[in-house]
């Protein structure tokens, strides 16, 4: 089953009550819009009246308690590069909605949502932490998530379980590359968002620029929903083009002020106003039809044709503002409430049965037996914390539930609701929350959790392969035990870190997705787990593929006395560009190779090529095809043809190898007056260069590709040639041949 088949959007209701002023901890009341400040209604029932247009003849349709709980959640996430603001803006929203009474800085190591010591420490994002607030009678789960590739495995097995997301932007740089990552996981797991323009208070700063490189760099349709009240240090704030009213913050004031548009910028506002409008009327036939009738358009139905337009993937509603400055959060939260859609109005949930394979919808209504996807760990000395997705039922703490991978139930210690570092125990936990749990054992990340007499298995995520490896070694032998467990607890909760024992020098071996991810990994073991290490220097993940196609025919025959072993395979081998690793082909006609034999073969054939052979890097992107063989009626056996397999590979890939490195796609911003030197220096390392970009603020962004073996150190490089005012990003974009000189001096160790 596909991502793509578990995350279609399904048509929106409407449900009158739900835009009801805004509750305790909200802003002044100075901020609450006139369109907000209705009366709720005591009865919830089905209304032309909110944003949530139900279909004709079910204009009354009375509500229980918990659909309209369901109705009022929303699961989101915060996505975007490094730097652009994703922490800020999570801060701000846990301030304005009343959930922290300070706002914690990133630059201060005070931040709520970066609450590990490394985080703190080096002012990013390293793991995705969870909250939940209030804001206008609706409870929001919010994920905020990391802008660096190193964590990119943080933000998928994010989006993978949220049901929309706010993308934030710099408003000097506009769309960066690990923007463009986060944006195409966001499209693979089919999640609606929002887009907010950050930091245009700062020098350089270009609403309409940062608009227009969403539409070029990331395919988007994007509808700015606002308009700027100037820029940079003349940013005041943005007009509202849905309800017509303009939100000002004075420089120093976090109160905002709701006026109308001052008359110098009304004819341009209402300009912007048709210009939205017509983006999203195809959306809502009322709209549409006001629309070409000339015809002014209700504001409720507006907002249901953004909703229905974002909802469906086909606009992204663009919001502005500086959230350092507290400009443009509320705003936000007002889209999020008005646009991103609730777990309910998200199509059933797709999974399979693990016993028949046969495809299970779990819609999210009352009396769907229970189901949920683990979707991180955290190792924890109180007990791990399993965070969880509940996609339909109940869980209870205390109860047990049933592991379809493990085929063993799994009991459930203590739930609790996660406000970053700090836990508030629940009793229960219904469909729709994002909660974490203290007690299972066996169950990791990927995992679903069901009823045992209603199974079901929903699809996992998949991770970016490792590209760096390092030696690592504790200080103390009487540590080694404890490095030993503390490794494995750092596996099990992080999917890209993995880990193996070298067969011939004895050293572990650890693992990850680029320096910074090994280097926090090792800095965690140190300072959290208390066990002081050596680590070596670090290794790329070198890969080998076969140089050119090769039949070989491989004769495993032993003879020992009794029973032997007999087993013939011939096969071919061939260099494929379009597989990941091996592709094992079944050509046997006339019975040559008996059936229950054949995949032994295959087995032995990918277990030589992960093995790597002398130098231990594993062999990809080739084709084995078993065409012909021969076997005994006695001494023929499944291990005997998985031998014959290994002895295949072997004999194809001698004096046949071709040794492969990960390339990296990197782009380097910095001032204009350094790009010659950052692209001298980028050549140097065997770099080839893409494009050059000027960039606001006398900036040139320079982007290429680069092997990961010339980029250790890097960052110290590029600040000595920028004074400091360089910066980049890398993320893996293929596997590529070793220049034979290079290659030679790897194999050899130097």
């Amino acid at each position: 089953m596909s991502a793509e088949n578990d995350r279609g959007r399904a048509s929106l209701g409407s449900v009158e009550g739900l835009d009801s002023p805004k509750g305790k901890g909200s802003v002044p009341t100075l901020f609450s819009p006139p369109a907000m400040a209705k009366a709720p209604h005591k009865t919830v029932e089905m209304s032309n009246a909110e944003t949530h247009k139900p279909s004709s003849g079910d204009s009354k349709k009375k509500l229980s308690k918990e659909e309209l709980r369901v109705l009022r959640t929303r699961n989101i996430g915060i996505i975007a590069h490094i730097d652009a603001g994703k922490t800020t803006v999570s801060e701000r929203i846990l301030f304005i909605t009343g959930r922290s009474h300070k706002v914690g800085e990133v630059h201060d190591g005070e931040a709520t949502m970066d609450y590990l010591e490394e985080e703190q420490k080096r002012g990013i994002t390293i793991t995705s932490a969870a909250t939940t607030c209030d804001w206008r009678k609706h409870t929001i789960s919010l994920i905020d998530t990391p802008g660096h590739v190193d964590f990119t495995a943080e933000v998928e097995r994010s989006l993978r379980v949220l049901d929309g997301a706010i993308g934030v932007f710099c408003g000097v740089a506009g769309v960066q590359p690990q923007s463009e990552t986060v944006w195409r996981q966001a499209n693979r797991y089919k999640v609606p968002r929002l887009a907010f323009v950050n930091k245009m208070d700062r020098t350089g700063a270009d609403f309409d620029g940062a608009v227009e490189s969403m539409r070029i760099r990331l395919g988007a349709v994007p509808v700015p929903l606002q308009m700027c009240i100037g820029a940079e240090r003349e940013f005041k704030g943005v007009i509202d083009l849905v309800e017509m009213k303009a939100y000002t913050w004075e420089d120093d004031a976090k109160d905002v002020s709701i006026t109308d548009i001052p008359a110098g910028l009304l004819e341009e506002a209402e300009r912007r106003r048709e210009e939205m409008i017509d983006s999203v009327a195809e959306f809502e036939d009322s709209v549409l039809e006001k629309f070409v009738e000339g015809e002014a358009v209700p504001v409720e139905d507006l907002k249901l044709a953004i909703r229905k337009g974002t909802n469906l993937l086909k606009i992204t509603p663009v919001l502005a503002g500086s959230a350092f400055k507290d400009k443009g959060v509320q705003n936000v939260l007002d889209a999020v409430v008005d646009y991103l859609p609730a777990p309910s109005e998200v199509t059933a949930m797709e999974g399979l049965h693990p016993d028949t394979g046969e495809t299970i919808a779990r819609p999210m209504v009352a009396g769907e037996p229970f189901s949920a996807l683990i979707f991180k760990t955290i190792s924890d000395p109180n007990g791990d914390l399993t965070f969880m997705r509940i996609y339909t039922g109940e869980i209870k703490q205390g109860e047990k539930y049933y592991n379809p991978r493990t085929r063993r139930p799994e009991r459930v210690g203590r739930l609790l609701r996660m406000h970053a570092g700090q836990r508030e125990p629940q009793d229960f936990a219904r469909a729709g929350d994002i909660i974490a749990v203290v007690g299972v054992k066996d169950t990791v990340t990927g995992d679903t959790l069901c009823e045992r007499d209603h199974p079901v298995v929903f699809e996992a995520m998949s991770f970016p392969e490792t590209v760096i490896s390092v030696a690592i070694e504790p200080k103390k032998n009487a540590d080694r035990d404890k490095l030993g467990t503390v490794i494995g607890k750092l596996v099990r909760e992080d999917p890209t870190f993995k880990a193996r024992t070298d067969e011939q020098t004895g050293q572990m071996i650890i693992s990850g997705m680029g320096e910074l991810h090994l280097e926090v990994i090792c800095n965690r073991i140190k300072s959290e787990f208390k066990v002081e290490v050596h680590v070596g220097k670090p290794k790329v993940a070198y890969k080998q593929t076969l140089k050119a196609a090769k039949s070989v025919d491989a004769r495993h025959v032993k003879q020992t006395g009794g029973s032997g072993q007999f087993a013939v395979a011939k096969v071919n081998f061939t260099p494929n560009e379009e597989v990941e690793a091996v592709e094992f082909v079944d050509k046997i006609t006339g019975g040559s190779v008996p059936r229950e034999y054949i995949p032994s073969v295959g087995a032995g054939i990918k277990a030589a090529a992960e093995g790597g052979g002398r130098t231990g890097y594993p062999y990809v992107k080739f084709t084995a095809e078993l065409h012909d063989g021969q076997s005994h009626d006695v001494d023929s056996s499944n291990m005997a043809f998985e031998a014959a397999g290994v002895l295949a590979f072997r004999l194809a890939a001698e004096n046949n190898s071709v040794l492969l490195e990960p390339i990296m796609h990197i782009e380097v911003e910095s001032p204009e007056q350094y790009t010659g030197d950052v692209i001298g220096d980028l050549s140097s390392r065997r770099g080839a260069i893409d494009e050059m970009v000027t960039k606001p603020g006398g900036l040139t962004a320079v982007s290429g590709k680069v092997p990961l073996g010339e980029m250790f150190q890097y960052s110290t490089s590029l600040r000595s040639m920028t004074q400091g005012r360089g910066h980049y990003s890398m993320e893996p974009h293929s596997y590529q041949p070793v220049p034979a000189s290079i290659a030679e001096k790897i194999l050899e160790g130097e």
